[in-house]
């Protein structure tokens, strides 16, 4: 592969420290994650990033600034890349109900696929201060939840959906599910149990969109 084009896939960091500066940017990013899928954001230090790259801190820090600036850099890249990803799956489903599976469907698989990224959203909303980064984290959540909620008032729009469900009761949810599952995985250790437990909890999910309809 010619890295001089193309930026390595996530996981491949090459030893060569003469990347152009985005590429560089981007391998960083895709480090750090790779790193906090074993251990705790808090605890990755510049001098493992540098490590893990094969890198000094100096050849670092001429591409971030401050730890703090390549954090909000990650968590920018996760933002991007997820609601890209949620938005690129639901792209011509007409259903409500079947765009908000694939938006769940879609997040569990990106969860499993990287999963450094729970560990950081994790990391950064539990701290007390309001870093860059954490107001990001707070930003994708909110966005996120928007497109929750869109497909939810069109589903009640369309009556595939009871008009009696409140819908940013529903949308929380739905955030709070993926939420769940991701924690049980980690503290079982094993991230791919999401994907076997996730259709099923958005059945029972579904089922209660409806259920008030019918009780109606």
């Amino acid at each position: 592969m010619n890295t001089a084009t193309k930026a390595p896939a996530l996981g491949q960091h090459p030893r060569s420290g003469h990347l152009p500066a985005e590429e560089r940017r981007a391998v960083t990013i895709e480090a750090v994650i790779d790193l906090a899928a074993t251990t705790h954001p808090r605890e990755i230090t510049t001098a493992a990033i540098a490590k893990h790259m094969n890198l000094t801190q100096g050849a670092l820090f001429r591409h971030f600034p401050s730890k703090e600036a390549l954090w909000e850099s990650v968590m920018e890249w996760v933002a991007g890349r997820l609601l890209a990803r949620i938005d690129r799956a639901v792209a011509g489903v007409d259903s409500p109900l079947a765009a908000l599976r694939t938006m769940f469907m879609s997040h569990v698989d990106f969860v499993i696929e990287h999963p450094g990224v729970p560990r950081m959203m994790f990391g950064e909303l539990q701290r007390s201060d309001g870093t860059p980064a954490k107001r990001m984290a707070r930003t994708l959540l909110e966005r996120y939840s928007t497109r929750v909620h869109r497909r939810i008032e069109e589903g009640k729009a369309s009556g595939d959906i009871s008009s009696a469900i409140d819908t940013q009761a529903a949308a929380t949810l739905f955030v709070g599910m993926l939420q769940g599952l991701v924690m049980q995985s980690m503290l079982g250790g094993d991230i791919s149990w999401i994907r076997e437990q996730a259709p099923g909890v958005f059945e029972i999910f579904e089922r209660g969109l409806l259920a008030t309809g019918a009780a109606t």
